[in-house]
C-alpha cells in the first residue's frame, strides 16, 4: 500500500517521501481503516519543517492527523463497530470525553502516533469516531482538528455560543471558516477579519454579517468591538503573530477569547487588558471523541457543509503542503486517496 512519510529528522517538504509497503492487519482492540480522504491543518506545516512540538521527528512518522473512510477489518474484542462502518479518526486518541488531561494523546500525525496519510491505518477502536451522515468522506476529512477545534472554541465551554450572543473569527483558513458556519448556524452575530476584500466578500455570501479588512483598518479590535455593541462574546483567536492584543481590544466585559493558535508568540501577549473586562481566555487545543460526536450531530442537524478549498491526488500531496501554506487559502485542503 501507499504511505506518505516524514523522515526522521527532517526539516523541510524535501523530507516528504511517498513509499510501499506491506498492508497491517489489526490487532485485538484495533480497526483498519481504507482512508479515502485526508486534510491538511496548519499544524501539518511545522511537522515536516522540524518546528512542531519537540521539534524535529525522532522516526519515520506518517503525517496528518485529519482523515476518514472505511472499516475494512476489525480485531478481537472489538464490539461497537464494523467493517463498512465510515469513521475518521480521532486527533487525540486516548481524549474520549471530559475536559483537557494529561492523558488525552497520543495525537495523530507526530510521533509516537501514526498519521492518516496512507491507504489504510490502523487505530485503536476507542480512536476512531463515527462521521456525520450527511458529508462524504471529503468533507468528513476536515473535523477532526479543525472542526472539533471550532467546535470546543464555541460550544463547550461554561457559556455555549448562541441567539443574541456575537463571534469574531480571524482569516479565512479552515477553524475561522468552520467556525463561522457553527456560530451562524448557532444564531450568532458572525465578525470576520482578513486582509483581501475578495476574501471578505466571500464571507458574506456565507452568512457572515460585518467583515473587516485588519490592513485597510489597523486597529481592527476596536472597529469589531464598535460593530457588535460594545464587544465581542466570543473572540476566535486563531493566533497569528500579533493579534492577541488585538483580540483582547475586541471581546466584550465578561466575554470570552478563546485561545487556539501557536503563533502569538511575539507582540503584546499581556492579559491584563482582561481584567478590567472580567473577561476570560481559555486554552484550546483541539477536543474530545465525545466533542466530534457532537459536533458530527449538529452537522446533520444544521446541514453544515465545510469548505474545501482545493484538492489534490495522493501523489500530489506535496504540492497541497504547497498550496495550503498560500495566501490564497480559503478553507480547507483535502488530498484523495
Amino acid at each position: 500500500m501507499r504511505q506518505w512519510l516524514v523522515r526522521k529528522g527532517a526539516r523541510s517538504l524535501d523530507d516528504l517521501a511517498l513509499v510501499q509497503v506491506p498492508e497491517g492487519s489489526p490487532g485485538p482492540g484495533e480497526v483498519a481503516v481504507r482512508v479515502r480522504a485526508c486534510s491538511l491543518n496548519y499544524r501539518d506545516q511545522l511537522v515536516p519543517q522540524g518546528q512542531y512540538f519537540g521539534g524535529p521527528v525522532d522516526r519515520d512518522t506518517v503525517p496528518l492527523s485529519d482523515g476518514a473512510g472505511e472499516i475494512v477489518a476489525i480485531g478481537a474484542d472489538v464490539a461497537d463497530l464494523a467493517v463498512g462502518d465510515r469513521v475518521a479518526g480521532l486527533f487525540f486518541q486516548n481524549w474520549l470525553e471530559g475536559p483537557p488531561n494529561p492523558g488525552a494523546g497520543p495525537a495523530l500525525g507526530a510521533p509516537p502516533a501514526t498519521g492518516m496519510l496512507q491507504d489504510v491505518v490502523i487505530l485503536p477502536a476507542h480512536g476512531v469516531v463515527p462521521i456525520a451522515q450527511s458529508l462524504s468522506f471529503e468533507e468528513a476529512a476536515c473535523l477532526p482538528c479543525a472542526g472539533v477545534t471550532a467546535w470546543n472554541a464555541l460550544m463547550e465551554g461554561p457559556r455555549p455560543v448562541g441567539p443574541g450572543q456575537s463571534v469574531l473569527v480571524l482569516g479565512t483558513g479552515g477553524v475561522s471558516l468552520l467556525a463561522a458556519q457553527i456560530a451562524l448556524a448557532a444564531g450568532a452575530r458572525v465578525v470576520a477579519t482578513s486582509s483581501s476584500d475578495e476574501k471578505l466578500e466571500r464571507m458574506r455570501t456565507m452568512g457572515v454579517h460585518e467583515t473587516i479588512n485588519y490592513q485597510a483598518t489597523p486597529d481592527w479590535g476596536v472597529r469589531a468591538a464598535e460593530l457588535t455593541g460594545g464587544g465581542v462574546d466570543r473572540v476566535i483567536e486563531v493566533g497569528g503573530a500579533g493579534t492577541l492584543a488585538q483580540s483582547i481590544q475586541a471581546v466584550a466585559f465578561g466575554g470570552e477569547v478563546a485561545l487556539i493558535g501557536v503563533l502569538t508568540r511575539n507582540g503584546d501577549t499581556s492579559p491584563h487588558g482582561l481584567m478590567v473586562k472580567g473577561a476570560t481566555l481559555r486554552g484550546i487545543f483541539v477536543g474530545s471523541g465525545a466533542m466530534a460526536r457532537r459536533l458530527n450531530a449538529f452537522i446533520d442537524t444544521h446541514s453544515i457543509k465545510p469548505v474545501i478549498d482545493r484538492r489534490f491526488a495522493m501523489e500530489q500531496a506535496v504540492d497541497a503542503w504547497r498550496y495550503q501554506a498560500s495566501s490564497g487559502l480559503f478553507g480547507k485542503v483535502v488530498i484523495t486517496l
